[in-house]
């Protein structure tokens, strides 16, 4: 199968068996040939955590500094007055029964979720649609609360919620290709030391095994863990 030629002309400058710091894997998806749509850049960092075992999940949320640059359309279970409250801290959508139907219907547009604890046992109904986008609200997230109008303003500005996969993968987006470099590095920071303070108690071994960054067209760039020991608390 012939590769295009922006395939190829990122192969040529890159070296995807080399490990890059954090800076140089950030100049070089800047360079990479444009696209016509601004990318997301995504950390992917791998665990030596026992991804079989509940005790060992790795899981938090944090608040990017800089933001994550997309538009988060999100949307709010909740009854009387906290329905006001969630619209007026600018949640695009809030009410109840009337959601209930629109998202049994079909609608999925919309990226993040938050109820308060009377409502969890009508959302709990939309498991099957939240679930697997990841978007079932839930207190350790901070997204089950009755202060919805604090949970509302903390999601517009950046906080993001991380978890690990089944492979003890922990997947997030940093932000966007057009940031600056020195905010994606901070966004990276920010996230970064959430994961080790995230670390599970009954983990063994090291934690931190392997470190990526990629853009949604560009290559994945591997990470020299060395390179972000200054890094406060990255350390082993």
């Amino acid at each position: 199968m012939r590769r295009s030629k922006r395939i190829r002309e990122i192969a040529k400058a890159v070296d995807v068996s080399k490990t890059y710091t954090l800076d140089e894997a950030i100049e070089i998806l800047k360079k990479c040939p444009p696209v016509k749509f601004d990318q997301s850049v995504e950390l992917s960092l791998k665990t030596g955590v026992d991804a079989q075992k509940s005790d060992q999940q790795v899981r938090g949320t944090v608040s990017l500094p800089n933001g994550t640059g997309k538009r988060l359309i999100l949307v709010v279970f909740a009854r009387g007055d906290k329905v006001k409250e969630a619209l007026e801290a600018g949640a695009d959508y809030a009410g109840n029964e009337e959601l209930f139907e629109k998202i049994k219907d079909g609608w999925t547009d919309f990226g993040g979720v938050i109820a308060t604890p009377d409502m969890m046992r009508d959302v709990g109904k939309l498991g099957k649609v939240l679930g697997p986008r990841g978007l079932m609200p839930t207190p350790k997230a901070g997204t089950v609360t009755n202060d919805v109008a604090k949970a509302v303003a903390e999601l517009k500005a950046g906080k993001v919620e991380f978890k690990s996969d089944k492979h003890g993968v922990v997947n997030n987006l940093l932000g966007k290709l057009s940031f600056q470099k020195e905010k994606l590095i901070e966004n990276a920071i920010a996230l970064l030391n959430a994961i080790l303070k995230a670390k599970p108690s009954t983990a063994k071994g090291q934690y931190l095994k392997s470190l990526a960054l990629s853009s949604t067209m560009g290559p994945g760039l591997k990470i020299d863990l060395h390179s972000i020991a200054e890094i406060q608390g990255a350390k082993e």
